[in-house]
């Protein structure tokens, strides 16, 4: 290799250590979208997660059509059931179920989907490196090379010393309560607490509930449960405004009561907080982007996640690429910009729309409990969102009663 290439891929200014193209922190899946991204396109791409793979997540599991849009090429999803009816109910009252011939969605168990994931960018040419804690980044100041680099510190954890690794661009996915989004300057204006339980089944149990969920709209303002089936367990859980942790758990021990669940022992029982970003939150802080939880992009209403990290980290990943072929700060800037551009064009758009329905939800959840179980074309619109043939944004688009609706709520 000529003195020349071994600058290009990576020896640093101060002879050191090497220069990975990009290092993405956080291998969930915003993180392994953008870590794949990333790496497709030959660049050296470094991987860090602070666990060891597979670990468990606080999540439904639940992939919409948006989700499987994003996978990379040839993924196989992980499907633990696959779902074709929705129960609805008002807080365990007003049962209805609405079904459908064509797949809604696919449940997953987390921790193997997102080792699938990160599998996929490893084959991808990324280096993965678990059980590294990223503590902080730098893009100024003696530790840093040179205006080009990025230098991410590697924790101690009585193991292994300190360590600095350098990279031309960086991705923070590290979650909701991301130290790369604390070093951007992302702001959050929505919080929630999620509660969830795993709850082995017998067969008998299992049975009534596969190809079903459950969707219960509860009792506190813009709170809802769910039943996700999964072979021989049940992802039962809670979500609502946080402020009242109490409350939320009342609502989910509740809800297990109701469902006649409570005689089961859970194998796992988890909570997380969501996070969803202040319309004017940044994106990016030199050339240091974020993406998914990190970047607080989830669907506001029903809170989802996976797609918003799968596409996210996809978008983060091809623009960190040109972040790292930038030689100068404008560059890099223009192009942090043009990824903040795609991120608000799309994402953004539909978290807007979200924002406004959990603003109804809030104040009418009954009225969309009725619409949603009574009125043909609501379901039909629910049913291509799940299926990722629609969205919120492009339903309020084309349906003027539905943009009537939300207009109302607007004006009140």
């Amino acid at each position: 290799m000529s003195g020349e290439e071994a600058q290009d891929s990576g020896a640093a200014d101060d002879g050191t250590s090497s220069v990975w193209d990009v290092v993405v922190i956080g291998a969930g899946p915003a993180g392994a979208s953008a870590a794949h991204a990333a790496a497709v396109t030959g660049r050296r791409v470094l991987l860090l997660e602070k666990a060891e793979l597979p670990r468990y997540k606080t999540c439904g599991g639940g992939i919409v059509g948006y989700s499987r849009d994003a996978l990379p090429p040839g993924f196989e999803l992980p499907l633990r059931d696959r779902v074709h009816a929705v129960t609805f109910s008002l807080n365990g009252r007003l049962t209805r179920t609405k079904r459908s011939r064509q797949m809604l969605f696919g449940l997953i168990n987390r921790p193997e989907f997102d080792a699938g994931l990160v599998e996929a960018a490893r084959a991808a040419g990324a280096e993965v490196r678990t059980g590294t804690t990223v503590s902080r980044v730098e893009q100024h100041g003696p530790g840093v090379p040179d205006r080009r680099t990025v230098a991410v510190i590697l924790g101690s954890d009585g193991k292994r010393e300190e360590e600095t690794v350098y990279a031309r661009a960086v991705v923070g996915a590290d979650g909701s309560a991301s130290r790369i989004g604390a070093h951007v300057g992302v702001k959050v204006d929505q919080v929630d607490l999620g509660l969830e339980s795993e709850i082995p089944v017998p067969a008998s149990v299992a049975e009534d509930w596969a190809g079903r969920v459950l969707i219960d709209w509860g009792p506190l303002p813009g709170s809802y449960g769910w039943v996700f089936p999964k072979g021989d367990s049940l992802t039962v859980g809670v979500i609502s405004a946080r402020g009242d942790g109490g409350a939320t758990k009342r609502y989910l021990d509740d809800f297990i009561a109701r469902l006649g669940l409570a005689g089961f022992e859970p194998s796992v029982s988890s909570g997380h907080l969501t996070r969803c970003r202040a319309d004017d939150s940044p994106l990016s802080r030199g050339r240091v982007l974020v993406c998914g939880d990190a970047a607080g992009l989830l669907e506001p209403w029903t809170r989802e996640g996976i797609s918003y990290a799968l596409r996210s980290g996809r978008l983060a990943g091809e623009w960190a690429v040109r972040i790292a072929e930038s030689h100068d700060a404008v560059d890099a800037r223009r192009q942090a910009l043009n990824y903040a551009f795609a991120v608000k064009a799309g994402l953004g758009v539909e978290m807007g729309v979200g924002r406004r329905m959990l603003d109804l939800f809030e104040r009418r959840p009954g009225l969309l409990h009725a619409v949603l179980t009574t009125f043909p074309p609501a379901w039909r619109a629910f049913a291509g969102i799940t299926r990722g043939k629609s969205s919120l944004a492009e339903l309020v688009r084309t349906h003027p009663l539905a943009r009537r609706a939300l207009g109302a709520v607007d004006r009140a």
